[in-house]
């Protein structure tokens, strides 16, 4: 026989438990037993429900702005996601390669674009949750500039450098100050193996170099871009052109002079491979300390200061000049200083080495290999030939227009 009574007050009890599990989550807790209501719970509930953050993206240049520079890159804001393509066309639907900057503030065209011409540009970005969201502009570019600023790159492709072979770009005019950082913004370079660095300009805006904390690891691949063709350069002027190149840095090859001995240590690879005697220059003329760059090699020349000394100046024929400085500094065969080398200094603040040792060190360097002298009455003036490593790394990235990670060096 059934006891009503109990089964009564089974249908009772499930009637007041079963709204507590689906409202446990929302109202205040109940006044029931509290035992009797954490057991009734059939699941727990989420702490919260994430909501994806929706895309925002910005595009420049704004659409259909005119004059726009022929450098023109294609500025990326995003929030929310991150840019996946960038398809930039010309007037006849024709696109234009390019590539990200490494922070994802731009995408830059592999070179400039052409004057007087409508592109378009089509910027995809696509959010956390898959949501892909896309922006259009269209703009025109300007036509040829009035005034341009001539450059230079003293970097030339499928050749072989000496470890301290800095990148060094030439102005001219010179960029001001103010205008430095757009500049070289524009002024990239690739190693491989990956070697961070930096730019540092001159004081006078003309040249800007680029090295890393210490030299180039041997075997180190460069890969260089100055993309200024068009480029605002400051007071109405315009980069010249684009400047590539892409180079190799050769084995580590140093040359070590010191005036005290009178003697070049030649060090390879962490090896003193050859010592010879030289002959700096004398009182009147004395050689510059400092660390310097072989910059040119010529197996035979012409030395003639009779422009600019007059009387006082001469014309000999030199054979294996190697540069280290825009005033004339070099090291170079001196035949007739041999009986002096490793005694005295006689020469006009070259480096003199015998016929055979010039030779020698002729066969074995690099461009791009360093040079340091030591011990002389005058210290080499920064930017007075490819001076970079004249200078501690923490001096020379003050010279950085933009601002240098401080984990650098």
């Amino acid at each position: 026989m059934v006891d009503l009574r109990r089964s009564l007050a089974a249908i009772l009890a499930l009637a007041v438990i079963a709204p507590l599990a689906a409202c446990s989550g929302d109202s205040e807790p109940s006044r029931a037993d509290p035992g009797t209501v954490a057991s009734s719970a059939a699941a727990p509930v989420p702490e919260s429900a994430t909501v994806a953050e929706p895309v925002s993206l910005t595009v420049s240049p704004a659409k259909d702005k005119k004059n726009v520079p022929v450098s023109a890159e294609i500025g990326l804001k995003v929030t929310g996601g991150e840019v996946t393509s960038v398809t930039l066309t010309d007037a006849k639907g024709k696109a234009v390669t390019g590539d990200f900057r490494e922070d994802g503030s731009a995408w830059v065209p592999a070179k400039p674009l052409k004057t007087k011409q409508t592109y378009e540009a089509k910027v995809v970005a696509t959010g956390k949750d898959g949501t892909a969201t896309t922006q259009t502009t269209s703009f025109t570019t300007m036509g040829e500039p009035g005034r341009r600023t001539g450059t230079g790159l003293y970097l030339f492709d499928d050749h072989t450098y000496g470890v301290a072979m800095p990148v060094v770009v030439e102005f001219s005019p010179g960029i001001k100050k103010k205008d430095r950082a757009a500049v070289q913004k524009r002024m990239f370079v690739r190693t491989d193996p990956p070697q961070p660095g930096t730019w540092s300009w001159t004081a006078s805006g003309t040249q800007a170099y680029y090295r890393a904390p210490e030299f180039w690891q041997p075997g180190t691949k460069l890969d260089v871009r100055i993309a200024v063709g068009g480029l605002p350069t400051g007071a109405n002027i315009y980069g010249d052109k684009d400047r590539s190149a892409s180079a190799k840095i050769g084995r580590k090859f140093e040359m070590k002079v010191d005036n005290k001995t009178k003697k070049m240590t030649v060090v390879q690879d962490g090896e003193t491979v050859k010592t010879m005697p030289v002959s700096l220059g004398k009182k009147a003329t004395p050689s510059s300390s400092g660390t310097m760059v072989v910059m040119q090699k010529m197996a035979a020349t012409v030395f003639d200061t009779t422009d600019t000394d007059g009387a006082d100046g001469y014309r000999t024929d030199i054979e294996y000049a190697q540069r280290l400085t825009w005033s004339g500094q070099y090291i170079h065969s001196a035949p007739w200083s041999t009986g002096d080398q490793g005694r005295r200094n006689v020469s006009h603040g070259c480096v003199n080495v015998s016929p055979s040792n010039a030779r020698w060190l002729f066969d074995k360097t690099l461009v791009g290999d360093p040079v340091t002298v030591r011990g002389t009455e005058d210290k080499l003036e920064y930017g007075n030939g490819w001076t970079p490593w004249d200078v501690s790394w923490e001096e020379f990235a003050k010279g950085s227009a933009l601002k240098v990670p401080s984990n650098i060096g």
